[in-house]
C-alpha cells in the first residue's frame, strides 16, 4: 500500500514543502514522519529520490518520486534534505543552495576546503541557510558557544563501534575483527575522506568549532567487539583558564548499523529547526 499524504489546512502557519535525498533508513525515517506527522506541523513531502529508484516502488506514492535528481528544482521545495552520501553534496549542493534551504547529511564532506567555502558562497549570494545537523554530537550549541567567544583551545572526539558498523575505505584487516583497536587518530580533516559515512559527527563539531576547523579538531575511530548494541561518543572539549568538559554517549544501535537510534530522532528535531536563518551555516 501507498503511503499518502494530507496536507492539513486548518493549519495557520505557512507550509514547508520538504525534499528528501536519499532513502536508506535514515531517510526512510524522515519521510515516514514527513507522511505521518508533518501535516500537523505545517510539513509537506515535496518529494523523494534515491539512485535506486526501484526501493521506493509500494513505499512511496508515485507522484512523490523524483526520477532524476538534475530536476529537483521544478518540485520548488523550502528544504533539500540529503541523506545518502558527501558525493551528492559535492555534486549538487551549490545547485540545491540557489533554490532552496539545505540540509547536509553528510557533512564529511565539507571538510573539502574548497567545498566547504563553495557552499558558503552560495549560501550568503541566495540568502540560503546550510543547515549542519548535530546528529549524534552531544552538546554541539554549547561548543559553538565556546567557539563564538574566541575562548575554544582545543576539540578531541572519539567514536568507538563494533567493526561491522563501520564503512572504510578498504577492507578491515582480520585481526580488527577481535578486540578493541585504534583504527585512525589524528585531525578530522584527515579522517574524514577516509570514513565519509562514519564520522559525521566529528564534521559537525569541525563546524562549530570554526575556530580549530576540520584540521585543528582531533578525532580517532575505534573497532570494539565488545559494542554489539552501541556506539560511544565521547567528546572533551578544552577551553582557556583550565576549563574543560568531557562527555560520553551511549548511543543503541543495531549490529551493523552506522547510525544509533537516538540519532534519527536527532536528525527529525533538527529538520523541524530549518525555516530559514539567512545566507549562513547553521548548526541544527
Amino acid at each position: 500500500m501507498f503511503l499518502s499524504f494530507q496536507q492539513n489546512m486548518a493549519s495557520s502557519s505557512p507550509t514547508l514543502t520538504i525534499g528528501v535525498v536519499g532513502f536508506g533508513h535514515l531517510g526512510q525515517y524522515l519521510v515516514d514522519r514527513l507522511l505521518k506527522d508533518g501535516p500537523s506541523l505545517g510539513l509537506t513531502l515535496g518529494f523523494v529520490w534515491n539512485r535506486n529508484s526501484d526501493k521506493l516502488k509500494g513505499l512511496v506514492s508515485p507522484e512523490l518520486v523524483l526520477d532524476d535528481l538534475s530536476s529537483f528544482a521544478n518540485r520548488q521545495c523550502d528544504v533539500i534534505v540529503e541523506v545518502c552520501h558527501p558525493q551528492i553534496v559535492i555534486e549538487y549542493g551549490v545547485r540545491f543552495l540557489s533554490k532552496s534551504h539545505f540540509m547536509v547529511g553528510s557533512p564529511s564532506a565539507l571538510s573539502d576546503a574548497d567545498l566547504n567555502q563553495n557552499l558558503r558562497q552560495a549560501s550568503e549570494q541566495h540568502g540560503r541557510t546550510l543547515y549542519v545537523p548535530s546528529g549524534a554530537l552531544w552538546g554541539g550549541q554549547d561548543i559553538q558557544r565556546l567557539n563564538d567567544s574566541g575562548t575554544l583551545k582545543a576539540l578531541f572526539i572519539r567514536m568507538s563501534k563494533h567493526p561491522s558498523c563501520f564503512r572504510l575505505k578498504g577492507d578491515i584487516p582480520a585481526d580488527l575483527k577481535e578486540g578493541r583497536r585504534v583504527l585512525f587518530r589524528g585531525s578530522v580533516a584527515e579522517l574524514c575522506p577516509l570514513a565519509p559515512n562514519n564520522v559525521n559527527t566529528m564534521a559537525a563539531a569541525a563546524v562549530a568549532a570554526g575556530m580549530l576547523g576540520f584540521t585543528g579538531v582531533q578525532g580517532e575511530i575505534v573497532s570494539d567487539t565488545e559494542l554489539q548494541d552501541h556506539h560511544v561518543v565521547e567528546v572533551e572539549v578544552t577551553g582557556s583558564d583550565g576549563f574543560s568538559v568531557r562527555t560520553v554517549r551511549r548511543n543503541p544501535a543495531k549490529l551493523g548499523a552506522v547510525t544509533g537510534k537516538a540519532t534519527y530522532q536527532s536528525f527529525w528535531s533538527s529538520l523541524l529547526i530549518c525555516k530559514g536563518h539567512g545566507g549562513r551555516v547553521y548548526l541544527c
